[in-house]
């Protein structure tokens, strides 16, 4: 069974940066693609990014495309999410996800196993 942690939400001011961590376990973590996601509230839970089993390829919601880089370490079963010049929409729970596959993945329906989630706020 895979099991994603996910750290590093909080409160910031817009403009600001944080960075997420998904620790992974239960499967060969170098093997499969990663993803974040995130749910605002009384909106449906969106794709953010994704990157490919070796790192060398990765994909981002428009929205977030050139300001958030989705990165890994191999060595240490973790994903990372790095997100700058937040604002205020920013706003959501974010998900780690580990798909079935190996490349990039986007669609939710790709996805067998999710975090629990982290809050992060951005305040104007």
């Amino acid at each position: 069974q895979v099991q994603l942690v996910e750290s590093g939400g909080g409160l910031v001011q817009a403009g600001g940066s944080l960075r997420l961590s998904c620790a992974a376990s239960g499967r060969t973590f170098s093997s499969y693609a990663m993803g974040w996601f995130r749910q605002a509230p009384g909106k449906e839970r969106e794709f953010v990014a994704t990157i490919s089993w070796n790192g060398g390829s990765t994909d981002y919601a428009d929205s977030v495309k050139g300001r958030f880089t989705i990165s890994r370490d191999d060595a240490k079963n973790t994903v990372y999410l790095q997100m700058n010049r937040l604002k205020p929409e920013d706003t959501a729970v974010y998900y780690c996800a580990a798909p079935r596959g190996t490349y990039l993945a986007v669609e939710r329906w790709e996805y067998d196993y999710w975090g629990q989630g982290t809050q992060v706020t951005v305040s104007s």
